[in-house]
């Protein structure tokens, strides 16, 4: 029964994560209008999935490290009963977060639940492993991140600038239709005319204002392209850098090995992002920062770059504080930042880890006493 209960516990884990951190790597392509919702989701889906499959060859550190082992006793980290609690708190903590629309760290929500359930269990934690091995990169990545972009995106708008790249406008051409009340006629003669509507405006106005046949003339392809790329990399990152989290602890039901467990978790993990991520989704695009496309490519870059290095340092960073970083530094540069939203998604972080640790030791305490 415990075996089921852990493997149960683990994909409604994966679930959830999907479902608050999938859209995060593709956030900026919905948000500045380059694509839309569902189009975005694909290619999220797809690289995150992929990242995923990548993790059972290139994480095998973040595999050791989130089965508690050095944080807590040896022991304990090798029961199930600590495996379940630790999955069952952390799923329900970022099920509650999506719910609300919150972009929430998987990792912070685990690294609480590693705390409650080992104290619920009696076990002495290790802080200095807590301290240098999680707490640190999961405090200091966000820190990086909206440094790097506070710095590097004036020079790379420079950088444009001196190439003679500007922000371009649009020609949108398309049909509007006119009601038209002939003079000294009722209103019940009425009668519609077709005509053809012309605006100039920019490529995101045209596009987030008319629906149906419309023509823009768009002189940054090669942007969107790389904005594209940018958007994979980070979900690739994503999934190489949560998969194995999560899967350590399915590592626990030995007749599933570890890649059936970083098969699993992948699967779950795509099922969340499909079913469940809107609300984060707008969040993140929308109602975070304005954005253009350049702004989009740069926080996406600067977000892989970080998340997939401490993949292979097996530092436990978190995409979405690292990723909500580098759009913080952007909207800050921009003056566009909201940041009643900011405080927001800070609370939410601050609560993050405290309510995990509860969560843990709460469910460590009902599933040990079924045994």
């Amino acid at each position: 029964m415990l075996i089921a209960i852990i493997v149960v516990a683990v994909l409604c884990l994966a679930f959830a994560n999907g479902a608050n951190d999938n859209f995060k790597g593709v956030a900026t392509l919905f948000g500045s209008g380059t694509t839309d919702f569902r189009r975005a989701l694909t290619w999220a889906t797809i690289t995150t999935l992929l990242g995923s499959l990548t993790a059972v060859f290139l994480a095998r550190t973040l595999l050791k490290s989130f089965t508690g082992k050095g944080l807590v006793d040896t022991e304990l980290a090798a029961t199930i009963d600590y495996g379940a609690a630790v999955a069952l708190g952390a799923g329900l903590t970022v099920l509650l977060a999506t719910r609300l629309g919150m972009p929430i760290s998987t990792t912070h929500s685990l690294v609480g639940t590693l705390i409650g359930a080992g104290w619920a269990a009696g076990s002495a934690i290790n802080i200095t492993k807590l301290g240098s091995g999680f707490l640190a990169p999961l405090l200091f990545s966000p820190f990086l991140a909206l440094g790097v972009t506070v710095l590097l995106y004036p020079l790379l708008t420079h950088a444009r600038r001196r190439f003679g790249v500007i922000a371009e406008t649009c020609l949108c051409v398309g049909g509007a239709t006119v009601e038209v009340v002939p003079e000294a006629c009722s209103a019940v003669t009425l009668r519609r005319v077709e005509q053809l509507s012309i605006q100039v405006g920019d490529v995101v106005t045209c596009r987030n204002r008319y629906q149906g046949k419309m023509f823009g003339i768009d002189a940054g392809p090669t942007l969107d392209r790389l904005h594209y790329v940018s958007a994979g990399m980070v979900s690739f990152a994503r999934g190489l850098n949560d998969t194995p989290k999560i899967a350590a602890l399915l590592v626990l039901a030995p007749a599933i090995g570890q890649f059936g467990s970083v098969a699993l978790v992948g699967a779950a993990i795509a099922v969340g992002g499909i079913i469940s991520s809107r609300r984060v989704a707008e969040t993140m695009s929308q109602k975070i920062t304005a954005m253009n496309h350049g702004q989009g490519f740069t926080a996406n870059f600067i977000t892989s770059l970080i998340v997939i290095g401490a993949s292979r340092l097996g530092l436990p960073v978190s995409t979405t504080h690292v990723g909500c970083g580098s759009l913080f530094g952007i909207g800050s540069v921009t003056r566009q930042a909201n940041w009643s939203m900011i405080g927001r998604i800070l609370g939410a972080w601050l609560v993050t880890l405290p309510l995990g640790a509860a969560l843990g030791a709460l469910f460590y305490w009902l599933i040990s006493g079924l045994g």
